[in-house]
C-alpha cells in the first residue's frame, strides 16, 4: 500500500532534508518514521551492537515534525531513497509557504535496531549537563579515532576502536556514554551555550536539546539513579 506524510512547509521539508543528510555522513542506512497524531518522529540509529559481544552502546537520534494531514504509520525506509524524494521535492515547490506531500520510500525489513523502541512514558529527571561537555568530549573522541586509526584497516579492528571510545562513559557524567556527545555534536543538535536536560527510565537515558533528543540503551548496573 502507497503512503505519504505532508509536511508543514518547505522549512519543514528543508529541516528534515538536513538532518537526514547529516545522518547519512555517518550511517548511510534506514530511517525509521513514526506518523501519528499530527507529528512525524524519525528515528536513525548513530551506534548499535552487531554481536552478542559487542560493548557498543545503542545511541538514536530522533527529530520531530509537524505534519499537516491525519497519516498512521511506523515504517523502516532506506535514507538516500527518502533523501532522493526530498531532492525532487524542493526542486519542484512552487510556493514555500505550502504543505508538501511526500512519498514514503519501500520499506526494509532486516533492520536490527529498529526494533529497539524507547519507552513513551515513564522518564524521571537527572541532573542538566551542559552542552560544553558533550562538544569536548565528542572532539576528543574524534581526535583519538583519527590517530589511532590509520586508513586501510579492516572494519572489525575500525568497529572495535569505535567501540571501545564511544562506549566510554562522559568525564562528569558517567552514567552516559561519549557515543551520545558524539551523535548530538555530529547532527548539528549542540548549538551555543545550551543546558541539556537529562532523563533516564529503566536502561534507556534521553537528552533532550531545542533541535533533538539522543536516546542511549546501557546496561542497566549503569544507571544513575536507584529505582
Amino acid at each position: 500500500m502507497s503512503r505519504t506524510f505532508t509536511l508543514v512547509d518547505s522549512l519543514a521539508l528543508n529541516d528534515l532534508q538536513t538532518f537526514l543528510g547529516r545522518t547519512a555522513r555517518i550511517e548511510d542506512g534506514s530511517v525509521r518514521l513514526i506518523a501519528g497524531s499530527g507529528v512525524l518522529a524519525t528515528y536513525i540509529a548513530v551506534f548499535y551492537p552487531v554481536g552478542l559481544h559487542d560493548e557498543m552502546p545503542t545511541v538514536l537520534a530522533l527529530r520531530t515534525f509537524a505534519l499537516s494531514g491525519s497519516e498512521s504509520f511506523d515504517v523502516v525506509v532506506p535514507i538516500r531513497s527518502l533523501l532522493d524524494r526530498l531532492a525532487k521535492l524542493k526542486a519542484d515547490a512552487v510556493d514555500e509557504t505550502l504543505p508538501i506531500e511526500v512519498g514514503v520510500p519501500i520499506e526494509v525489513n532486516t533492520v536490527v535496531w529498529a526494533s529497539v523502541s524507547p519507552p513513551k512514558g515513564g522518564w524521571y529527571s537527572l541532573e542538566e549537563i551542559e552542552s560544553e561537555l558533550l562538544a569536548r568530549t565528542a572532539e576528543s573522541g574524534i581526535e583519538e579515532i583519527k590517530t589511532a586509526l590509520p586508513p586501510g584497516l579492516g572494519e572489525h579492528i575500525v568497529h572495535k576502536a569505535r567501540a571501545e571510545v564511544w562506549s566510554r562513559p562522559i568525564p562528569g557524567a558517567e552514567h552516559i556514554p561519549s557515543g551520545a556527545a558524539f551523535a548530538a555534536q555530529t547532527l548539528g543538535f549542540l548549538v551555543g551555550a545550551e543546558s541539556i536536560r537529562v532523563f533516564e527510565t529503566g536502561p534507556w537515558t534521553r537528552l533532550s536539546m531545542n533541535r533533538g533528543h539522543i536516546l542511549v540503551r546501557r546496561k542497566p548496573w549503569t544507571l544513575q539513579a536507584s529505582s
